[in-house]
């Protein structure tokens, strides 16, 4: 709370600048007198303090616990490291080592795809697994070269090629992940993962559907050998010239078309191994998961026999010379002109960077059991794309086909990536003779069936279908958009798409009128009380409606049945001129409009004006309600009753802002003027932000308003909600059970001196529990009211929310008759 001085400086501004700090006064001298007062024998009172910018202050700006945490948070391998051990250590050096493997090759085929030569996709992939583990929060995921980022940076190289020449290749590539690396580090360094949550699903699986059918259909070329093929080009225009080119095929078809048949040919016969051998599955895993490796082995071996006396004009197009180490490693060079060239690029990179990782990490987190940290995720593709240009890397991120690899390997730790870039770094040193020989044909069958397994099947698609069926045509149109221009396209199609299809749910939600059903619980033939005991031996229901049966309960429903409810089931309006608004999408300033449009039409359309004569001339009508023709009988609408009261159920809202809350106080003008000379009570029902309820108050919500021009308020009887204060173990219900039995006690002893018939101990048959109840004494703990006494027409639930509106109709419907009676006189005054 402020202090007086605060306080004091406060006044003298808000004075001196004019400011009226009580423009609206929640009337609490006025609620809180007669009949109004919340009786205190009842339970204990409670009024509701309103938040404070201070208070809100305090809750966003860190204090150093929470920047000791933060930096904590950096280096999350703090907190698991010194639990290390042997049994961590042997499932890492297992998936560590499959992992080198398995990007070994991959590496090597993405940088061709990139653009560059070999060796920089062992940097990338080098570089990846090195660092990333010192900021992981996923001991699945592996960071390094994948097909899209690799296409991504083909793209801006072959156009680089044509405006600066001058410019190496892979120094562009380099600044490339520099610029991205930096712009991702900073969203991951201030927290701002949740961006990421922006992206739906089907976008991204559009994306990937697209670029998927975009490399392959790239790589089909160089799988055939055929020439002259512009692989850079949209993807019908590649698949066109890749048919037209057919009579063109060389020798590494052969190459080629025998590997993706061996690599899809292993997969499916493992498959069908780990189903008829289930004992075997470990074993069988292995062998589905080296494959790649084994395949590039093999069509190296054979290479090697068939070119090594003809290094100079091989038969067949092979990988060439790799230089052994780290050859490209320098400090990377960033220039105008070089950001010139992918400046338009950049927001589909950093967007390719952030959503296949975050959504490879999230998956393989939510099958692993552990939960991410998407803005630490963001922190280590950042400082990994900023540290590997200076061995010579390219944009790197999470791969899919690699992550499940590494899952289904037994992965143990974050760790496991330290071993995987000895494997790496292994192959730069020792192995790049052997890299000579490897055959393009072969790179290319790998990357296909790489991202084979990108492409979203038919039966996810049909699954889109069944949740949401907009969401598929959202999909296709990602996808023929990046088949038809460009995989950045695609991106950026999808997002805008999906974003417009949000916004307009959210501008045009429309909430539910709801109504009253009285329902009860029922187990095979018997009908439930509240002690879920049967009601009546027979599991009838009560013959009478009126009986009170203490196993039905009140539930509301929407009236026109738009959830889905049995439609023979009758929904009746709670009360003649009550009625219940329900909003299902929020209350904000996109959709404030059309609810009270909903809102409003719905009320003028089933109610009529208090006043029938509220025009007493033709002329004093507006122009926008003429009324009846000239001649015509105006129409009757005395069947309708007129408006009383709205209830809004807020358990969907969760803020407000400054434009919503002006139209609710537009639409409480507009139908104060409607019921004139009465005014409408608004109850609210179901708040769970108190800022919500500091801004409703603001605006004069909460509490009465006046009936007349002099300020006064009918007498009237708020009805609040009361819960008990500890359970039956607390020390009041101790104290009070205390009381209780004394007061028996008191009452037995009296019985037996009078002869009372009804003594507990005679034999008239009257309990003890009995007498509990005609003595008066309570048997419930001590209660206390739910919400504030200071807002009365907030409520818990709809149901306190219908009996308050109720009560107070009735007794603004007396009033008005006390008021007639008297000559309109002493409405407003305590008798």
């Amino acid at each position: 709370m402020p202090g007086p001085k605060a306080t004091k400086v406060g006044h003298f501004l808000a004075k001196a600048l004019a400011i009226k700090l009580d423009y609206r006064n929640e009337l609490d001298e006025e609620i809180r007198r007669g009949e109004s007062v919340f009786s205190t024998q009842t339970a204990d009172t409670y009024v509701e303090e309103e938040p404070t910018t201070g208070e809100f202050l305090r809750e966003v700006i860190p204090d150093r616990h929470d920047v000791a945490r933060y930096f904590i948070s950096l280096f999350p391998f703090l907190t698991w490291i010194t639990h290390y051990n042997l049994q961590w250590f042997l499932g890492d050096l297992v998936a560590g080592i499959t992992i080198g493997c398995v990007v070994v090759p991959q590496g090597m085929a993405y940088a061709t795809l990139a653009g560059l030569p070999p060796q920089f996709g062992l940097y990338s992939s080098f570089m990846g697994v090195l660092v990333y583990w010192f900021f992981a929060t996923s001991k699945d995921i592996t960071i390094g070269p994948v097909a899209v980022m690799s296409t991504l940076v083909g793209d801006v190289l072959t156009r680089a090629k044509e405006t600066h020449p001058d410019i190496p290749g892979h120094e562009i590539a380099s600044a490339l992940s520099v610029i991205a690396g930096c712009i991702i580090f900073f969203i991951g360094l201030v927290r701002c993962g949740w961006i990421v949550d922006l992206i739906p699903l089907v976008s991204i699986s559009a994306f990937m559907t697209g670029s998927a059918l975009n490399i392959a259909s790239g790589q089909v070329a160089g799988l055939m050998g055929i020439s002259k093929v512009n692989t850079r080009d949209p993807t019908y225009w590649v698949i066109i010239h890749t048919l037209q080119g057919l009579p063109r095929t060389s020798l590494d078809a052969a190459m080629g078309l025998t590997a993706l048949f061996l690599l899809y040919g292993i997969r499916s016969v493992c498959k069908f191994a780990a189903k008829k051998f289930p004992r075997r599955q470990k074993l069988i895993f292995f062998c589905a998961t080296l494959r790649t490796v084994f395949v590039i082995l093999l069509y190296t071996l054979v290479s090697w026999l068939v070119n090594r006396h003809h290094r100079q004009h091989p038969k067949f197009k092979v990988l060439g010379k790799v230089p052994r180490g780290f050859k490209a490693a320098a400090v990377p060079t960033i220039t105008k002109p070089m950001i010139t060239i992918f400046a338009t690029d950049l927001p589909a990179s950093v967007i390719v960077l952030l959503i296949e990782h975050i959504a490879i990490s999230k998956s393989f987190g939510r099958v692993n059991n552990y939960i991410i940290n998407p803005s630490q995720e963001l922190v280590g593709i950042g400082v990994t794309n900023i540290l590997g240009p200076f061995l010579g890397a390219y944009p790197a991120t999470g791969s899919f086909s690699r992550t499940a690899i590494k899952s289904k390997a037994g992965v143990r730790t974050p760790f496991a990536g330290l071993i995987t870039a000895i494997v790496v770094l292994l192959a730069i040193y020792a192995l790049p003779a052997v890299f000579f020989y490897i055959p393009n044909a072969t790179l290319s069958a790998v990357i296909i069936h790489a991202v084979g397994d990108l492409i979203t099947s038919p039966n996810t698609v049909y699954q889109f279908w069944r949740v949401a069926p907009l969401d598929v045509l959202i999909f296709f149109i990602g996808v023929i958009v990046t088949v038809f221009s460009s995989i950045e396209n695609g991106i950026y199609t999808t997002i805008c798409v999906s974003f417009a299809v949000l916004m307009f749910r959210i501008i045009k939600a429309k909430g539910r009128f709801l109504g009253k059903v009285k329902v009860h619980s029922v187990i095979g033939d018997q009908v439930l009380n509240d002690s879920n005991k049967p009601l009546a031996e027979n599991g009838t229901f009560p013959k009478s409606a009126d009986v009170d049966d203490g196993g039905a309960r009140a539930l509301f429903l929407p009236i026109d049945h738009g959830d889905g409810s049995n439609p023979e089931v009758d929904i009746v309006n709670p009360y003649p001129g009550i009625f219940i608004y329900r909003f299902s999408e929020g209350f904000n300033y996109p959709n404030a409009n059309h609810y009270l449009d909903q809102l409003t039409n719905h009320i003028f359309a089933k109610t009529r004006r208090t006043n029938l004569n509220h025009y007493a001339r033709p002329g004093d009508r507006p122009w926008n309600d003429p009324g009846p023709r000239h001649g015509k009988v105006p129409e009757d609408h005395a069947n309708r009753p007129t408006l009383k009261a709205i209830i809004l159920d807020f358990s969907s809202v969760n803020n407000v802002d400054v434009t919503s809350v002006q139209q609710l106080i537009d639409v409480r003008n507009q139908l104060d003027r409607y019921t004139a000379p009465a005014v409408v009570d608004w109850h609210f029902t179901s708040i769970n932000n108190r800022w919500t309820k500091r801004a409703l108050v603001s605006a004069g919500f909460g509490y009465p308003t006046p009936d007349r021009g002099d300020g006064t308020l009918t007498r009237w009887k708020p009805i609040f909600s009361v819960a008990e204060i500890g359970g039956s173990d607390s020390a009041a219900a101790v104290a009070e059970a205390a009381n209780n039995e004394k007061e028996l006690q008191a009452q037995r002893t009296r019985s037996r001196r009078t002869g009372d018939p009804t003594s507990p101990d005679s034999d008239s048959g009257i309990s003890a529990s009995d007498l509990k109840t005609n003595v008066g004494v309570r048997t419930l703990g001590r209660t206390a009211v739910v919400n504030g006494i200071n807002r009365p027409l907030f409520h818990i639930d709809l149901t306190s929310a219908l009996q308050s509106a109720v009560a107070n109709v009735k007794a603004r419907e007396a009033a008005e008759a006390e008021f007639e009676a008297r000559g309109g006189e002493g409405i407003g005054e305590e008798p």
